[in-house]
C-alpha cells in the first residue's frame, strides 16, 4: 500500500491510497491537538497532550493496528486512555493493541455491563466506569469532558466534548444528513429527542461522526435537523395510525420528499415501521 500526501477539508491529511479508489484510511488534523481517523466507513477522534494521548473508538482488530500506528506519525508519546462511545462491537472491537502499551480504557457503565454479557474475545473490558452525571479526563493541559446525554441509540452512549476546542465525537445517534439504521434497533426513540436537546445545548461547533459519509463532520445545523426529521416523520406517521395503515401500508406508502436528498433512503421502511409500533403501543 503506497503512501500519499493529500489536502482534505484545507488541512494536511495522511492517507492509505488504494490506486484510485477512496483511500482505506486517513488521519486528519481538526485542531492544534485533535485528529480524526478514519478507517473504511468508520471514523474515530484522538487528542495528542504533552503528556500522552486521548483516543477514542478503536473500531475493529484491523483498523486498530493502522490506527496506534497514524498516532505514532504524530508523536511516540503513550497512549494514555482509550474511550469507548457506546458497546456496539464495530466501533470498539480493535482495543487489543492499545491495551498492551498500557492505555486504561474508559465507557459508560451500562456500556461495560453489556460488553461483560457479550464476552466478546476481541474486546477489552473498561477499567474506569463512568456514570450518568459523566466525568472529565484531564492531561497535558486538555479538558475531555465524558457527557452522558441519556438512552438514543444506545443505552450506554457517551459524548466525548473539548469545551475549549468546541468539539465533540458523537457516534451513531447523530447521522449527518441520512436517515436513522433501518428501523432503529437497539436505539430508546421516546428519549431520543431529549438526548438531541441535550448536545445541542453544549456549546460546540464542529462534530466528529461515528462514520465518515456525509462528510464525517458535522454542524448544529444537522443535529437540528435530524430532530426536525423525527418530529415530521412522527407527524405523518400518527396520521396515518389513525386512518389504520399502519403498519405495511404506512411503510409503502409515506414519502419524505423535504428529505429526499439525505442518503440512505432504503431506511424510510424501516423508520416508518418503528414509529408505527411506538404510536400503536400509546406514544401521544
Amino acid at each position: 500500500m503506497s503512501r500519499a500526501c493529500l489536502v482534505c477539508a484545507g488541512v494536511l491529511c495522511l492517507a492509505g491510497a488504494i490506486g484510485g479508489a477512496q483511500a482505506q484510511y486517513e488521519t486528519r488534523k481538526l485542531a492544534d491537538t485533535v485528529y480524526v481517523f478514519r478507517y473504511g466507513g468508520s471514523q474515530a477522534m484522538f487528542v495528542v497532550t504533552p503528556e500522552g494521548v486521548i483516543a477514542t473508538d478503536p473500531l475493529n482488530p484491523a483498523a486498530s493496528k493502522v490506527y496506534l500506528q497514524e498516532i505514532r506519525k504524530i508523536t511516540k508519546l503513550p497512549v494514555r486512555y482509550v474511550v469507548y462511545s457506546h458497546h456496539h462491537l464495530d466501533h470498539i472491537a480493535g482495543g487489543a493493541p492499545f491495551k498492551a502499551e498500557g492505555a486504561t480504557f474508559v465507557a459508560h457503565r451500562q456500556a461495560k455491563a453489556a460488553l461483560v454479557r457479550l464476552k466478546s474475545p476481541d474486546v477489552v473490558l473498561p477499567d474506569l466506569v463512568v456514570e450518568d452525571d459523566g466525568t472529565v479526563l484531564t492531561l497535558g493541559g486538555t479538558r475531555l469532558e465524558l457527557r452522558y446525554v441519556g438512552r438514543n441509540h444506545s443505552d450506554g452512549t457517551l459524548v466525548p466534548y473539548l469545551p475549549q476546542e468546541r468539539i465533540i465525537f458523537a457516534v451513531d445517534f447523530l447521522p449527518i444528513r441520512e436517515l436513522p439504521f433501518r428501523n432503529m434497533p437497539d436505539s430508546y426513540v421516546l428519549e431520543y429527542m431529549e438526548s438531541i436537546d441535550r448536545v445541542l445545548a453544549l456549546e460546540w461547533d464542529r462534530m466528529v461522526a461515528g462514520h465518515s459519509r456525509q462528510g464525517g463532520i458535522g454542524s448544529k445545523d444537522d443535529v437540528r435537523a435530524l430532530g426536525t426529521y423525527l418530529d415530521d416523520l412522527l407527524a405523518v406517521v400518527r396520521k396515518a395510525a389513525a386512518e389504520g395503515r399502519c403498519f405495511d401500508k404506512a411503510m409503502a406508502e409515506i414519502k419524505m420528499p423535504k428529505y429526499a436528498s439525505w442518503g440512505r433512503q432504503e431506511f424510510l421502511p424501516g423508520n416508518i415501521e418503528r414509529m408505527c409500533f411506538l404510536v400503536n403501543n400509546g406514544w401521544q
